[in-house]
């Protein structure tokens, strides 16, 4: 049984009256269990040039009902770049330079995950799945 943590920490000194210091872990476990997801796609990169819509995770590779993570970085250095995550038809948001994700994806039927560069240069979108079979 594999065993991956994730820990999320939000810090800023000025953004509310208090000091605001959140931190919290959990493990990665299959969905409705306490055994530790144990298949991933392994960190990767991918370098597109267009505008077009592009599905990075096809819903139809994985199970649906299951407890899958996402992470996603946009490795731009240009502020006013962006690259738009979208689950099938629904925008989630935006990942401007620097910018990463990290989220649950079900991997429902119709739930792919699509991501679509704001300009038609090359930009890097680094990605890795934690998932269940």
């Amino acid at each position: 049984m594999a065993t991956t943590t994730a820990t999320i920490t939000l810090s800023s000194a000025d953004l509310t009256n208090d000091t605001l210091a959140l931190t919290q872990t959990t493990n990665l476990n299959k969905a409705g269990t306490v055994t530790g997801l144990d298949q991933t796609t392994g960190v990767g990169r991918i370098t597109r040039g267009s505008t077009a819509d592009y599905t990075l995770l096809s819903s139809a590779n994985y199970g649906d009902a299951k407890a899958h993570k996402v992470y996603l970085k946009n490795t731009s250095s240009t502020a006013t770049e962006y690259i738009t995550l979208k689950v099938n038809t629904q925008e989630i948001g935006r990942l401007y330079a620097g910018d990463w994700a990290f989220m649950p994806w079900n991997g429902g039927p119709t739930a792919d995950v699509i991501v679509t560069n704001s300009v038609a240069t090359n930009m890097t979108l680094e990605y890795a799945l934690i998932y269940e079979a």
